[in-house]
């Protein structure tokens, strides 16, 4: 019993403690240059969709809920966020090339239509994040059009990877 007592009082320590070292928020004061809407505008509907599914994870500013006050989960969100911006960050998508835009966008499409993004991780937690097949829909038709507008404006070859 004395076992389980200390190291209970060891592990209320070490969570105390770890409150004090926190990561960086993801949290912008204002636009990037490079935000997709600076090259590709965003209607309204579009934009309210995804910025309640995609952007806390694929952008320069996280909404933070209360809980990402706490240790671990604010190094497990930061993590969370920093592999979504890797993968694919609205905020920064004008500074990527064309192809890699338009590949990017392609991938977008289908996880949507395949319902892989958003992830279940985050929907389970953030009920406004969960899109209707409509939703679904809108975004994807958008992803859409910006590939065929990029299509009118890029030779093919420098959209689409060669296959050898």
């Amino acid at each position: 019993m004395r076992f389980f007592k200390k190291l209970l009082i060891i592990l209320i320590i070490v969570f105390v403690i770890i409150q004090f070292f926190r990561p960086e928020k993801n949290i912008s004061a204002q636009t990037s240059r490079n935000d997709i809407t600076t090259i590709h505008p965003m209607p309204g509907e579009v934009k309210a969709i995804m910025s309640k599914a995609c952007f806390d994870c694929h952008s320069n500013n996280t909404r933070y809920p209360w809980y990402a006050e706490v240790q671990p989960v604010a190094w497990w969100l930061a993590d969370h966020v920093e592999e979504g911006k890797g993968g694919l960050n609205f905020s920064e998508f004008a500074a990527y090339s064309p192809r890699k835009q338009y590949r990017k966008l392609e991938e977008a499409e289908e996880l949507v239509k395949e319902k892989e993004m958003p992830l279940a991780s985050y929907t389970w937690i953030h009920n406004d994040a969960r899109l209707s097949d409509d939703e679904r829909r809108v975004i994807a038709d958008w992803f859409v059009s910006v590939r065929e507008k990029m299509k009118s404006e890029y030779p093919a070859d420098s959209l689409k990877r060669l296959r050898r």
